[in-house]
């Protein structure tokens, strides 16, 4: 699975992703049903609205599937923007992907803010999320509120996001408190993967699910306006889902979550150390 339309489910592998821009593209502005004599992709994401939060809250309400897509830079940013996306990631994955980090903890916040700005430029329509690099905000309440208003100003993102669980309940509630929408991140979380052991799913015990529904709730309550949740057993991510009154974004995390998020360079097939599931 690659880009899914929102109104029947229908599947877009790379190469018709890049058909599918090449011909938004050419054809941006014109009133056409839809293309290639297919009804699943259809020509309102060419001449779509702003998506705000709000617009998240209503799709969530309407069980509607949330799409999400990372991006790196200005010419990723239109991809998402031109292919019908609904929130658009600067994710920090682009330490590996763009900048060739062994992990995602060598990014600073200044790097992230480049990126952030360069996907603003390109990025018009999906509500716009930053990922808080590894180091920035796990200190204190008060370093996670300043370094989410740098983002917001500095880096011209809508929300932020940040890895943890219940021990991030208080830095979210700080956040949110100063009018940034926070999107939280439990489960596999990369920022931590040497405390998990590598990159391994996450919630296969009892105890260990418990622990990601206790994380799920402490984030809610916190004020998230959704979370992703990270590779973990499918059957675990639709119970956390199930209890929860936001979105769930997952990502190796089955399809019972309220929406899927994926890295681009994934889609595209450029893997140069590892080839994902």
């Amino acid at each position: 699975m690659v880009i899914r339309s929102l109104k029947n489910k229908k599947t877009l592998y790379a190469p018709q992703f890049l058909f599918f821009f090449w011909f938004c593209q050419k054809n941006r502005g014109k009133k056409k049903p839809c293309f290639g004599g297919t009804k699943n992709i259809c020509f309102k994401y060419l001449e779509r609205s702003k998506v705000t939060i709000k617009t998240i809250g209503r799709m969530y309400r309407h069980n509607e599937p949330i799409s999400v897509m990372t991006a790196q830079d200005y010419p990723s940013g239109m991809l998402v923007d031109r292919s019908g996306i609904d929130m658009c990631l600067v994710g920090d994955s682009l330490a590996m992907v763009s900048l060739g980090y062994e992990s995602t903890t060598s990014l600073t916040v200044d790097e992230m803010l480049h990126h952030c700005r360069a996907v603003a430029r390109g990025s018009k329509n999906p509500f716009l999320v930053g990922d808080l690099p590894f180091g920035s905000f796990e200190a204190s309440p008060i370093d996670a509120v300043r370094v989410a208003q740098r983002f917001i100003k500095e880096g011209n993102v809508e929300a932020v996001k940040l890895e943890g669980g219940l021990e991030m309940a208080e830095h979210i509630k700080a956040i949110t408190r100063v009018g940034v929408p926070v999107m939280g991140h439990i489960g596999l979380t990369p920022q931590r993967s040497s405390a998990l052991g590598g990159f391994r799913v996450q919630g296969k015990t009892c105890k260990q699910a418990q622990r990601l529904l206790a994380d799920a709730l402490a984030l809610q309550e916190a004020g998230v306006f959704a979370m992703v949740l990270e590779a973990m057993p499918a059957e675990i991510a639709g119970y956390i889902t199930s209890k929860l009154k936001v979105p769930t974004i997952g990502i190796g995390a089955g399809v019972n979550c309220s929406g899927q998020v994926l890295v681009m360079n994934d889609i595209m097939g450029l893997f140069d150390r590892f080839v994902p599931k």
